[in-house]
């Protein structure tokens, strides 16, 4: 699928630049693994467990980060359709609305246009991830325990994405041709969620029909 998206999408457009992974690392060995699984077509459900003797936290740190960039490469593609005029609230159709809060600027849940709103949560991630207390990358230095509760608000506020795009973008999804990879993307992200309970069910709610 990543040869896909590089084909499908421009990655010039990629909203903030791409995470890497460093050579040598487990966890860059990790991600190749979980990129050979993915691109050998078996099925995404089995895809996302946890490899045998591997570490849960690594394993979602993995892919925290992997999806990270390819969301970001799909919005940046399509943030040319997602205006101030066009998205003036960043929602999922008249039932969801999804306001903004950090422990920085917005202390308060605030109201944010869909563009707005994007930049807030991809320059949010890429502090998050690139913060070595939060996302360690040398041997021996242990995750802290907050680990999964940190990923599973990056999860719930990356799914928010996809629920934008497919509710108020899908138009142009298909007229971009990219719409079996988009879906492809989708649901990777869903069932790894799934497989380790990441993400509360209510908050996949506007989107409970996709994986079928």
């Amino acid at each position: 699928m990543a040869l896909c998206l590089k084909q499908v999408f421009n990655k010039d457009k990629t909203f903030r630049p791409r995470k890497k992974f460093e050579p040598g690392t487990q966890r860059f060995e990790l991600y190749k693994k979980a990129q050979a699984s993915l691109k050998s077509g078996l099925d995404l459900k089995a895809v996302v467990q946890l490899p045998p003797g591997e570490s849960i936290n690594d394993w979602i740190a993995v892919h925290v980060v992997d999806f990270f960039n390819r969301i970001n490469l799909i919005y940046g593609t399509m943030s040319e359709y997602c205006t101030e005029r066009s998205c003036p609230i960043m929602s999922g159709g008249l039932k969801y609305e999804y306001r903004w809060q950090d422990d920085s600027k917005y202390k308060k849940p605030t109201k944010l246009s869909a563009p707005q709103y994007m930049c807030m949560l991809m320059d949010w991630i890429e502090m998050l991830i690139n913060n070595e207390d939060i996302f360690p990358t040398r041997i021996g230095v242990p995750f802290p325990k907050q680990f999964q509760q940190v990923c599973t608000k990056i999860l719930t506020r990356l799914f928010r994405v996809f629920v934008h795009v497919y509710i108020h973008h899908f138009d142009s999804i298909i007229n971009m041709g990219a719409e079996a990879h988009v879906n492809t993307c989708y649901k990777h992200f869903y069932y790894f969620i799934r497989e380790f309970s990441l993400i509360d069910h209510r908050e996949l709610e506007p989107l409970v029909r996709m994986p079928q």
